[in-house]
């Protein structure tokens, strides 16, 4: 039996040490915002057209100058190898064999240039994009982007929902602070600052703002992608400051406890930006039909954590490419039941509210004049 994402979790849960499962999958306080992430998705359902000639499937698309083979990308999430002693390595393998964006993050357990190594050790031009925290020093926040560049990153990923760290309280009660001895955050090695080789901490502050942001943007010519807008009015400001893409997201649920599932949150978002710039979302991603719900909703492509996670702890860069094949598998047959041939042809229309189905407009009942 071809193992499910929910197959890949359970042979995870088992393989990983407690509290490092419990660091992947928690969130923050009493944990509403990740379990809602999920449970939203389970509220949409879509609403299929029929008899449109869609004898052939295209999932590819372009994104921020890259080719990406499917609307699924790599999401950044921490410490890969608290998963799997190949770490970061591993899902750069599999995600460029499977012809998409892994974002790397600044949590990396190996340094950027060793994950864009790896991808490019499978395909030459596969697209690397950096996830960066703005760091109160502004030096820092500048060597960490000449980093990115000359490890080949394609693009920035500011993540700007973390003022200040979450609330996790199951690491709180596993005493789980640090990373094992022979594991750091690699990234964090030889900035300014340093104490010789000794990683600095990532920092987080409330005073940064958009001005920061401005400093980082006059700092490279590498498209910006701002992570964690659940706001309209941010993402009109986003717009008008510049930004190339957005990304709808509560962080997993690992920050802001009472913020809406990301899905929730994306109409609005689409609605602020009117198409001016691409607009990505991740979190509660666990199926085919979840991409294409977001997609209909308006997104341009999703991205997984956690699915992610789980793949490389079960089985390493084949477990994270079996997770990635699956959700293309996956997306191409709803897309085929929905009557499309490619991502563009999932539209707002096809999505409605389960059990309200009276309230979705011109869906109700007849057409006036159809016949019944």
């Amino acid at each position: 039996m071809i193992p499910t994402l929910a197959d890949l979790r359970e042979q995870a849960r088992k393989r990983l040490a407690p509290a490092h499962d419990d660091f992947f999958a928690g969130g923050a306080a009493d944990e509403r915002a990740a379990r809602e992430n999920e449970r939203a998705f389970h509220r949409l359902a879509l609403l299929p057209r029929v008899l449109r000639g869609a004898a052939h499937r295209d999932l590819t698309l372009a994104l921020l100058g890259d080719r990406l083979t499917m609307p699924v990308l790599v999401s950044p999430t921490a410490f890969h190898r608290l998963a799997h002693p190949e770490g970061e390595r591993a899902t750069a393998r599999a995600t460029a064999a499977a012809g998409t964006v892994l974002i790397a993050s600044m949590a990396s357990t190996v340094p950027v240039a060793e994950v864009t190594a790896a991808a490019r050790a499978v395909r030459a031009d596969a697209p690397v994009w950096f996830q960066l925290y703005l760091q109160p020093e502004p030096d820092i926040t500048r060597a960490l982007v000449d980093r990115a560049e000359q490890a080949g990153c394609t693009a920035l990923v500011i993540t700007a929902d973390s003022p200040v760290f979450g609330r996790r309280e199951r690491d709180a009660r596993n005493g789980f602070d640090d990373l094992p001895p022979g594991l750091a955050t690699e990234n964090m090695r030889h900035l300014p600052g340093a104490d010789g080789d000794r990683p600095r901490d990532i920092a987080m502050s409330p005073a940064l703002s958009w001005d920061d942001l401005r400093r980082l943007r006059a700092h490279t010519t590498l498209p910006v992608v701002l992570k964690g807008v659940l706001h309209p009015a941010d993402a009109r400001i986003a717009v008008a400051e510049g930004i190339d893409a957005l990304l709808v997201s509560n962080h997993g649920g690992r920050q802001l406890d009472a913020a809406p599932a990301a899905v929730e949150a994306l109409p609005r978002i689409v609605a602020a930006v009117a198409g001016r710039v691409p607009v990505l979302l991740d979190g509660g991603v666990r199926r085919g039909s979840d991409a294409a719900i977001a997609l209909a909703l308006g997104a341009t492509a999703v991205g997984i954590g956690r699915p992610a996670l789980w793949g490389l702890a079960a089985d390493g860069e084949r477990g994270v490419t079996h997770v990635l094949e699956l959700l293309r598998a996956e997306f191409d047959h709803v897309l085929a039941l929905c009557g499309g041939s490619r991502p563009a042809d999932l539209t707002p229309d096809l999505v409605v509210t389960r059990g309200r189905f009276d309230d979705q407009p011109g869906l109700g009942g007849p057409e006036r004049g159809a016949a019944t």
